[in-house]
């Protein structure tokens, strides 16, 4: 059978990404989830947060990324005593000319490790997420526009919370995805052992380009939808916003449910899902495959969900056996 042109460019697409994912398994073992979500981002052109206790490679994974694709890359550590300026830039005034000058901040990058975002104060992170969604920076007078792609992959530690400043729900909503970084397999653990105890400088190979983020990109726009799995997007995030005097039992979970970033987000990550694959078309595991990436920083859980320690990704689990499959 002669695939046609649409079919070809999908499996073209389909191949540099699983070129891309191998290229980062020679140095990230396990992690598949974190690895294809920081890959489905980079393509969607969204943000990412990636959140694990310390030693779970999470730094090591978006360096790696920066290593295997060929554009700029900028690491930030974030602490208390870090300033806007240290992030965006600022006017410096040169003697011999009589004039300011902007010096442009690490931002101007593009793939930004935000280290530890939480450890920085309110004004730090209000710049970066500004410039997150904005796309643009403004020093003195004069506004810049980033680069193009421009990614920003920040982290946190979930345990040590003292002397932290955590994201607000307004805040966490600019990030596409939020990717938890779970302990490897004890089989996964072997192999890292065997593998980084003898060699801790594992060489990876420039694999893709800015122009082919971009091209995929395209690529995965054109990836076809049917209407019955658009509305069983719009009712997942639909039922996300149930209030408590409704029927659905983790309704009193839920103090605010997900907003219409979501959707778009969700939507556009379901395609990539299924470009990964190397389908033309998406299917309802591709959004379930995505949907607690998208959803779990997005729904505020209310103080019953707490006490009976329930996690976003137990009430999303809820909400997908409510809504019913197309």
């Amino acid at each position: 059978m002669v695939k046609t042109e649409f079919e070809q460019q999908i499996q073209s697409a389909s191949g540099e990404l699983e070129t891309c994912r191998q290229e980062i398994a020679k140095r990230i073992v396990g992690q598949q989830r974190m690895v294809d979500g920081i890959i489905m981002a980079l393509i969607a052109g969204g943000h990412v947060l990636l959140e694990g206790v310390p030693g779970l490679a999470k730094t090591l994974a978006v360096k790696t990324v920066a290593d295997v694709v060929d554009v700029g890359f900028k690491r930030l550590q974030f602490t208390p005593d870090l300033l806007p300026a240290d992030l965006v830039g600022t006017l410096v005034y040169r003697q011999n000319s009589g004039e300011f000058v902007p010096r442009k901040g690490p931002i101007f990058s593009n793939i930004i490790l935000a280290d530890e975002i939480n450890r920085a104060p309110a004004k730090v992170q209000s710049a970066l997420l500004e410039a997150m969604e904005e796309r643009q920076v403004t020093i003195g007078e004069t506004t810049y526009p980033l680069p193009d792609p421009f990614f920003v992959l920040a982290t946190q530690n979930p345990i040590e919370q003292e002397g932290t400043y955590p994201l607000p729900e307004a805040q966490l909503d600019r990030f596409l995805m939020k990717l938890l970084v779970e302990y490897p397999s004890p089989e996964d653990e072997l192999k890292i052992l065997r593998r980084m105890g003898t060699a801790p400088q594992i060489d990876v190979e420039k694999v893709m380009k800015a122009s082919q983020i971009l091209h995929i990109r395209k690529i995965a726009a054109t990836i076809l939808v049917d209407e019955r799995i658009e509305e069983y997007i719009v009712q997942i995030i639909g039922a996300s916003r149930i209030g408590k005097e409704d029927n659905p039992a983790y309704a009193r979970f839920i103090d605010y449910g997900a907003s219409t970033r979501a959707t778009l987000y969700l939507y556009r990550c379901a395609k990539i899902k299924a470009l990964f694959e190397g389908r033309t078309f998406v299917i309802p595991e591709d959004v379930k495959a995505v949907v607690f990436h998208v959803l779990r920083h997005r729904i505020v859980l209310s103080y019953e969900a707490e006490s009976e320690e329930l996690s976003p990704d137990d009430v999303i689990s809820q909400i997908l056996k409510v809504v019913p499959v197309p």
